[in-house]
């Protein structure tokens, strides 16, 4: 077949392809998407029983914004590095977010320090929160790799990891609805830690 004659016949049997919305739209519907799935599992996990006082607490309500903002903007960046072209830069975009969840972090650790010394940064295990993450960061997990398998990664480790982020921390913020662990040294540890490994174990799958 020479060129002419495939040019003629990919002419003739091409379809319409549907245009992907941008990024952040994308990420907005992933969102919306698996958010129910996110509220079922807290509604059947049963809400921690101060969950109406924490509301009020600044830090509390600073920390979970900040990790919806992360995972909004990680997915915002997953989907942006699926469209050949986009700078890699993108990929930086979940950093101000990240910022903040640290950031409060680090001052809850150090109110801690500094109100009750040593015995304020005791580390204890907590084995509720990698399976917990896990669980609650199943679906949008799922949704993520479907929504992004229509893109065309160049990066793809640093794409799935970005993705990874997105439903960690979206699992994140679930578990902070039902698990009462306030202690600010545990939380950046065992959730914020297992919030890192499984981004790093999403990028071993790119």
């Amino acid at each position: 077949m020479d060129t002419e004659q495939l040019i003629a016949k990919l002419s003739a049997e091409a379809r319409p392809v549907d245009r992907l919305r941008s990024p952040l739209g994308r990420a907005l519907l992933w969102f919306a998407i698996v958010t129910p799935y996110v509220a079922l599992v807290v509604l059947i996990m049963s809400p921690r029983p101060d969950l109406a006082s924490k509301l009020n607490d600044l830090r509390f309500t600073v920390e979970q914004g900040a990790t919806l903002v992360t995972a909004v903007l990680a997915a915002t960046a997953a989907f942006s590095l699926g469209i050949p072209g986009r700078s890699r830069w993108m990929a930086l975009l979940p950093i101000p977010g990240l910022a903040v969840w640290l950031g409060s972090l680090a001052q809850g650790c150090w109110q801690a320090w500094v109100r009750t010394g040593a015995d304020g940064l005791v580390l204890r295990p907590d084995l509720v929160c990698f399976p917990a993450i896990a669980l609650v960061g199943a679906a949008p997990a799922v949704a993520m790799v479907a929504m992004m398998r229509r893109g065309a990664p160049f990066a793809p480790y640093l794409t799935v990891a970005l993705g990874a982020l997105a439903a960690a921390a979206l699992g994140n913020f679930g578990l902070r609805l039902f698990h009462p662990q306030d202690a600010s040294l545990m939380i950046l540890v065992w959730q914020f830690g297992t919030v890192a490994i499984f981004s790093a174990l999403g990028s071993l799958f790119g």
